[in-house]
């Protein structure tokens, strides 16, 4: 099994920028990708960003793409999501999940999920 926390939300004004970090323990994730993905009130849960595991590698949403960067460190089991010029349309809980292997859009692909934590953006 492999627990993941997510930190860094809360209540920003339109414009600013948030970092959120999501930490793995529990078994070893040598080898997983990692990823965020959101959910707002009443609209399904949405990809945002994935990177792999040697960090080679990351894929994000279109629309976010230029704002948002994700990041990582292996030896600290941490994922990390840099949210710039954030905007009230980017307010939804933000979800941490990792799955062994190649990166994935698709959240049925990860096996493995955070709690999630809220980013609010007032206008």
């Amino acid at each position: 099994q492999v627990q993941l926390v997510e930190s860094g939300g809360g209540l920003v004004q339109a414009g600013n920028s948030l970092r959120l970090s999501c930490s793995a323990s529990g078994r070893t994730i040598t080898g997983y990708a990692m990823a965020w993905f959101r959910q707002a009130p009443g609209k399904d849960r949405e990809f945002v960003a994935a990177i792999s595991w040697s960090a080679g590698s990351t894929n994000y949403a279109d629309s976010l793409k230029g704002r948002f960067t994700i990041s990582r460190s292996n030896t600290k089991s941490t994922v990390y999501l840099q949210m710039n010029s954030l905007k009230p349309e980017d307010t939804a809980a933000y979800y941490c999940a990792v799955r062994e292997g190649t990166i994935r859009r698709s959240a049925s692909g990860y096996e493995y999920w955070g709690q999630g934590t809220q980013v609010t953006v007032s206008s």
